[in-house]
């Protein structure tokens, strides 16, 4: 770091992601665009690797590009309580609950088509094919 802030090169690799994903959520207007300095380099202040942090740890958590913005807004609001972050936990573990339920339903029926079939002979003849279409005729 000079006095005057980072460079890409630096930002990124403080917070562990590469130049291009820091030049995404510059775009996708995630993290603000800094200003050149007198040689025409971006210098990016020290609180953007923070707030990368802040965003990819956010999305390793399921959150999406859209509800990190909104994580990220709540900070500007003045008066904005630690209980409406914690709202939106909640309703991520709820939302995740949800899919967890559906990958178990997939799973199951999943293994009972793989237990219906032995494995043997023509697809022509076979239990599992024959199930997913008439699966797909029950579903039109």
């Amino acid at each position: 770091m000079n006095n005057k802030g980072f460079s890409i090169g630096q930002v990124a690799k403080q917070a562990r992601v590469n130049v291009e994903t820091v030049r995404f959520y510059e775009r996708e207007g995630l993290i603000q665009r800094p200003e050149r300095d007198t040689g025409m380099y971006r210098q990016y202040a020290p609180e953007i690797i923070s707030r990368i942090k802040f965003i990819r740890r956010s999305k390793n958590l399921g959150f999406s590009l859209k509800e990190v913005r909104e994580l990220l807004d709540l900070r500007r609001i003045p008066g904005t309580e630690c209980g409406e972050i914690k709202q939106r936990f909640q309703e991520k573990i709820t939302e995740l609950d949800k899919k967890i339920e559906d990958l178990i339903r997939i799973k199951t029926v999943l293994a009972e088509l793989a237990n219906a079939c032995n494995g043997v002979g023509s697809l022509d003849f076979c239990s599992v094919r024959e199930s997913l279409e008439a699966q797909v005729d029950q579903d039109r």
